[in-house]
């Protein structure tokens, strides 16, 4: 199903200075938070007053044409002019064309956001003849401005425990499937193939999902901290950010373990900067990202080397990817040029997606998907869904983490790097 607005909805969007003190989290709905957030700073979304899912190939064209319409038509006021201020979609896209999970767009009706110092509250409504048609999920239209009244906080509750366990693919099931990836690269099938296995548990189904976001927040302070439509994380990896015009990227692939103390860990990053097998993986993500940008950008330069990337529980090698836009491109525009990178899917793409079709005995739904927020200029941020998990309603909770694969990938050393990556959520539910 594609969700496509009238030409007669039309939303209203009125942003207001406030003072807010304590985590955002806290204006967020306990059982359905929407969030990005990155140091305590971002925004956070309360109920919801247009909503737009979109499936199969066309889902960002169809996102991207849908997000356009309403913002030529909406009434926009915005004194503050942050990134996150003013009219807002969140939204997250399924990974693959064929997956069964809706990609998503959600306005909220209220958006609590602080940036440098200055803080906001945008309230947001469908007026006119499109409101009883704003949204397709079933979620009521705005009910109408509060002013600048900041909606009600909640203390966050207590996080959910559990513990995560191997799910369609038990670990022997991952080391083979490694074995046959590894067997179709020699072969000449693919270069590189990123393949993933799932893990799962079970939380309350009334826990509090704002635990699980400050816990990753807390924990991993230079990621952006995600909640959106049950799609919880921590991601490291920026597929585009845009203002004013103005974009960047930060590519990551090849990845290691921090050592035990100082001198371990300096010898770690520094194998991780000298091997050929990690430097060939980050050079197919990198170039696979520089082509797929050119085409909707005037510029663009990256850095001529990796450099390592240390986060709470491993090392990456990563490139920064600067741009400027072309006239009518917009950030949606770019996630759809960018996805899949290789760090998620492989390289040559079109090859690895198959092997990965063929391999993986699951849906990865919106895992490796684009995540992140747009506003009515086009502007915003999206990640890449990694160190993440999908909450169902009823409290089931499914998280994947994947390994990219080379000609001489050991797959039991696979295995560990995909242990390092389910760290996030399994250290988060402990």
């Amino acid at each position: 199903m594609t969700s496509t607005p009238s030409p007669a909805v039309r939303v209203r969007a009125v942003t207001t200075v406030v003072s807010v003190d304590g985590p955002l989290l806290r204006f967020a709905d306990p059982a359905h938070p929407l969030a990005a957030l990155r140091r305590g700073d971002g925004i956070v979304g309360i109920g919801e007053v247009w909503r737009g899912e979109f499936r199969g190939a066309s889902r960002f064209a169809d996102a991207a044409l849908a997000w356009r319409a309403i913002a030529a038509a909406a009434d926009v006021v915005d004194p503050v002019h942050r990134a996150g201020s003013g009219l807002v979609a969140f939204g997250s896209f399924a990974f693959a064309d064929a997956s069964a999970s809706s990609s998503v767009l959600v306005v909220p009706e209220t958006i609590v956001g602080r940036r440098d110092g200055v803080a906001w509250v945008t309230r947001a409504s469908v007026v006119g003849d499109g409101a009883d048609a704003a949204t397709s999920g079933g979620a009521a239209a705005g009910a109408g401005h509060k002013g600048a009244e900041l909606p009600p906080a909640t203390e966050i509750g207590e996080r959910p425990r559990a513990t995560l366990a191997a799910a369609t693919l038990s670990r022997d099931d991952f080391v083979a499937t490694v074995g046959r990836a590894v067997e179709r690269i020699r072969a000449g099938d693919v270069e590189k193939v990123v393949i993933a296995r799932d893990a799962t548990a079970s939380i309350p189904a009334d826990a509090d999902r704002r635990a699980i976001v400050t816990e990753l927040a807390e924990a991993y302070p230079d990621t952006l901290a995600f909640a959106v439509d049950g799609l919880i994380g921590a991601s490291p990896e920026t597929l585009v950010s845009v203002h004013a015009r103005e974009a960047s990227a930060r590519v990551l692939a090849g990845s290691t373990a921090r050592g035990a103390d100082a001198a371990e860990d300096a010898a770690a990053a520094t194998r991780l900067a000298t091997s050929q097998k990690d430097l060939d993986e980050h050079e197919f993500a990198v170039q696979s990202v520089l082509r797929a940008l050119r085409p909707h950008v005037t510029a663009v330069t990256a850095s001529e080397a990796p450099f390592t990337l240390k986060l709470p529980n491993l090392w990456h090698l990563a490139t920064d990817v600067e741009l400027e836009l072309a006239e009518d491109s917009s950030g949606l525009d770019l996630v759809a040029a960018l996805h899949p990178t290789a760090a998620v899917a492989g390289s040559p793409t079109d090859a690895a997606l198959a092997l990965i079709a063929e391999l993986e005995p699951f849906d990865r739904g919106r895992y490796a998907g684009p995540v992140g927020w747009i506003d009515q200029d086009g502007d915003g941020e999206w990640v890449i869904a990694l160190r993440c998990a999908r909450i169902d309603d009823d409290g089931m909770l499914v998280a994947h983490a994947g390994a990219g694969i080379v000609i001489d990938s050991d797959p039991v050393a696979e295995l560990a790097e995909t242990r390092m990556k389910f760290r996030p959520i399994a250290d988060a539910l402990r």
